[in-house]
């Protein structure tokens, strides 16, 4: 033996037990992901596979026959099992699984080698055993093949001229077998050490390969990222008392604790998918170990458990544990709520568990069934929720429905990281293969949409541009209604009811309420918005737009006052609006109750007023409608410059608001009056409308004998503003950052249109990460927001600061926001749960 070889034997025979390598002070540097997991179990007190680790660069030794003989023996030790050419006396046979693991996580690692040390010699005592012959020849053809093209250098072609010349694997292997002879000049090895050897090598050498290299740079991982492998007993068994599974800890469909997964009888082979199994009941001995795994495991993880596990003489071993990437908020929400309920970890830790981002996941739509419904396919539930499209067979069909703003199924066999965009951009996927834990069902549980994965029967035609299922042929572009809920599939419209907030997410939720220190209000502007705003937990409302008020059936009135032709046809008008809004305002103040309500008087450009179908009652009205035209209506004459010019409106409508609030107060509730001042860039304008607002506030006092409580400030939405926000802060006793505005005016970008133009381009190019109406942008508009709360605090320390811009949903946004000190963000009603968890998460960031 040469010094190299000697080398590379001592250090194979570092082989390491599963569990050891804590003791040894190893790591994953060394024993892999995979090595790693195994100690943690080990240490937990759990049960696992009998197996050895070789460490990362240590496993070229295997080829070594006597390396590879000591792994074995050392092997059948901790199994109490053996090898041997024939096992007709031996009743506790054993093989040799083979895997690997990279010292980070990694997807595109070479697949997992069966059935080592099986050989003519054995296989027929090895079925005697089992009782059956299928899985095994299976399992023993695919581990033939890859050792013959990765280790013995047999030609490719004639590998796949053989696979279809023996389509049966039973046939299969002795063809292989005489292959392998004819192309290398020597039998394949029934020595389980040199076949050990040889699967190694092959291992080893996908690895190396350029695809493996291109797998690697596609993750961006070092070329020279090494491998450590891992040597397992296969134990052999009865076919009714044997067998292998998969599990998670939770239902992941409702969240609920309940391990949910299946489990095959037999042999345990390579394929990653061996089909669709039996329910975990049919585990041979009972699931009832399951328990008792999923609840050490659930604590010491701190997510959702997934395992693989095999049974052997009613005996069951863990294969590997982890936690579930992307098991849904629904089963974060929940897992987390229990482990602080048994306290495992404190309310905090389950607070930060659940990512407000997915939150939305939880707010999922689901199907109304009536009992009537055309079922096409049936799948596996892969993320929850409910969707209604036209089927798209492509990811180009997809995002080009998308465009036309379709909403969109996508229907695939399977899906890669190539298909995100169509699958971000789709309400829905259905796949016929994968499961759970496939990419599109990563994928679409990490993105909120429904997705049914593993629907077996269903058949796409691409040609044809058809999808075939239970008899039921239908096109693309023909619409189906998905529940990801089920796993069931449609044909045609099904009616969707919203979705309600888990018991669980309340809990969650309250928690958080606990600890953050922003509040959370929202934009409503009538009492069914404010309704479903507070039961979501918002604490009250940071902006009524008044001017939507003034649409729908109300929009002639504001009509008659922009087109009036005479002072007395404006009083008429402006008469005629006061007392349709005091009635909405009435119905808004009710619902509010005792909470804080910030009104925003008219903002909104006059040209959303005017009639969109041109019709107007004469030639005069139609002069004076075209009068009014302005070139960019958004930066013209709209919120306090139209109270500058038409000096009645804003009177008019705090008069409104101001009676609404006195006959509710006799009713036994006080709202909280904050009245807002738009589009300020003077401080003149704001003093001039504050002016306004109190002569409205006397007139109602003079009238009902009721002085009526209230706070004026202004809207920050100009870039003027921002900078003036001192003298601003002097006159004003809020200010409210309208975040929308302000992003357009501080970019120039016009909001209705550079999204669909500009802002594409943009992020497809990396110029921006994110659209900026989406997320704050903290270098730009974020700076002109934190010095206008500098400067307003030092005019008036006691300021009250607010946002009421979307972003006031955005949890990144949140985290900045939060960080300035601001009172209170506002958004929209569905979005308040999720800016109640984001603004606990900025919080915690900070303690």
């Amino acid at each position: 033996m040469t010094l190299s070889d000697s080398s590379v034997l001592t250090s194979a025979r570092a082989a390491v037990p599963y569990g050891q390598g804590r003791a040894r002070g190893l790591g994953a540097d060394a024993l892999g992901v995979h090595g790693v997991e195994m100690d943690n179990l080990v240490a937990l007190g759990l049960p696992v596979v009998p197996g050895l680790t070789v460490p990362i660069g240590s496993g070229a030794g295997l080829r070594v026959p006597d390396t590879a003989s000591a792994t074995i023996d050392l092997l059948e030790k901790l199994a109490v099992r053996g090898i041997w050419p024939s096992v007709r006396t031996e009743r506790r046979p054993m093989l040799l699984h083979l895997r690997c693991s990279a010292p980070v996580p990694v997807s595109a690692l070479p697949p997992a080698i069966s059935v080592i040390g099986l050989s003519p010699l054995n296989v027929d005592a090895h079925v005697e055993v089992i009782g059956r012959d299928r899985d095994i020849y299976d399992s023993w053809a695919a581990t033939l093949r890859f050792v013959a093209e990765g280790a013995l250098d047999v030609d490719t072609d004639d590998l796949d001229d053989l696979d279809e010349d023996h389509p049966d694997s039973h046939s299969r292997v002795p063809a292989l077998l005489e292959l392998i002879e004819r192309a290398t000049g020597s039998p394949f090895p029934t020595e389980p050490a040199e076949q050990l050897g040889l699967a190694a090598t092959a291992m080893l050498a996908r690895w190396a390969s350029p695809r493996g290299q291109r797998a690697r740079r596609s993750l961006s991982l070092p070329d020279d990222l090494g491998l450590a492998l891992h040597v397992r007993a296969l134990r052999l068994g009865p076919w009714d008392d044997s067998g292998h599974g998969s599990a998670v800890s939770r239902d992941l469909e409702t969240g609920k604790y309940a391990p949910h997964g299946v489990f095959h009888l037999g042999v345990r082979k390579a394929d990653p998918n061996p089909g669709p199994g039996e329910p975990l009941s049919s585990t041979p001995g009972g699931e009832q170990i399951l328990d008792q795994i999923f609840a050490t495991l659930e604590p010491h993880l701190r997510g959702v458990a997934e395992i693989e596990f095999e049974v052997r003489d009613r005996q069951l071993a863990l294969l590997s544990a982890g936690a579930l990437d992307h098991p849904g908020p629904r089963a974060v929400t929940n897992l987390a709520v229990d482990l602080a309920n048994a306290r495992s970890i404190d309310r905090s830790e389950a607070v930060r568990m659940l990512e407000p981002d997915l939150m939305q996941d939880l707010l999922h739509a689901q199907l109304t069934l009536t009992g009537s419904e055309q079922l096409l396919v049936r799948g596996l539930p892969a993320s929850p929720g409910a969707a209604v499209g036209e089927i798209a067979l492509s990811s180009d069909r997809a995002l080009a429905l998308a465009a036309q703003g379709k909403a969109v199924i996508l229907v695939a066999s399977e899906t890669s990281p190539a298909d995100v965009p169509a699958l971000l951009a789709a309400t829905a996927v259905v796949t016929s293969n994968g499961g759970l834990a496939s990419h599109a069902a990563v994928v679409a549980r990490g993105a909120g949409r429904p997705a049914v994965c593993g629907a077996a029967t269903i058949r796409i035609d691409r040609e044809r541009a058809t999808v075939t299922a239970g008899g039921v042929t239908l096109a693309e572009g023909d619409t189906v209604s998905v529940n990801g809920r089920t796993g069931d599939v449609y044909v045609g419209t099904v009616a969707i009811r919203p979705a309600e907030p888990s018991a669980e997410l309340e809990v969650l939720l309250g928690w958080a309420d606990d600890i953050r220190e922003l509040r959370i209000r929202t934009n409503a502007d009538n009492a069914d918005d404010a309704a479903t705003a507070f039961r979501l937990g918002a604490e009250g409302i940071g902006l009524c737009r008044t001017e939507h008020q003034f649409l729908g059936d109300q929009l002639p009135l504001v009509q008659r006052l922009v087109l009036a032709e005479s002072e007395a046809e404006e009083i008429e008008a402006i008469a005629a609006l006061t007392a349709a809004q005091q009635s909405d305002f009435t119905d808004l103040l009710r619902v509010v109750g005792d909470r804080p309500v910030t009104v925003r008087l008219l903002d909104a450009p006059l040209h959303e007023f005017l009639p969109a179908d041109g019709h107007y009652r004469d030639r005069e009205q139609a002069e004076r409608a075209a009068a009014t035209h302005e070139s960019n209506p958004m930066l013209g004459l709209r919120g306090v410059r139209f109270a500058m010019v038409q000096t009645r409106l804003y009177p008019a409508q705090a008069e409104a608001l101001f009676r609404a609030w006195v006959v509710v107060n006799g009713e036994g509730m006080t709202p909280q009056l904050e009245v807002m001042i738009p589009l300020v860039s003077l401080p003149g304008e704001l003093t001039e409308a504050i002016a306004q607002v109190h002569r409205a506030a006397a007139t109602v006092a003079a009238d009902t004998g009721v002085t009526v409580p209230y706070l004026v400030g202004s809207m920050i939405e100009t870039p003027r503003a921002a900078l003036l926000a001192e003298p601003l802060a002097a006159e004003a006793q809020f200010l409210s950052f309208g975040t929308n505005d302000l992003t357009q005016l501080t970019y120039g970008f016009s909001r209705d249109d550079v999204e669909k133009t500009v802002l594409a381009h943009y992020l497809e190019h990396g110029l921006l990460t994110d659209s900026p109406f989406a997320v704050l942008d903290r270098d730009g508009v974020g700076a002109l927001v934190s010095m206008a709360v500098d400067r307003a605090r030092t005019a008036r320390p006691d300021v009250k600061l607010g946002v009421c811009g979307e972003h006031g949903g955005d949890p990144q946004s949140i985290s900045f926001l939060n960080s300035l000190g601001l009172h209170y963000v506002s958004c929209s009603p569905r979005r308040v749960p999720v800016a109640r968890l984001a603004a606990a998460h900025a919080t915690l960031e900070n303690r």
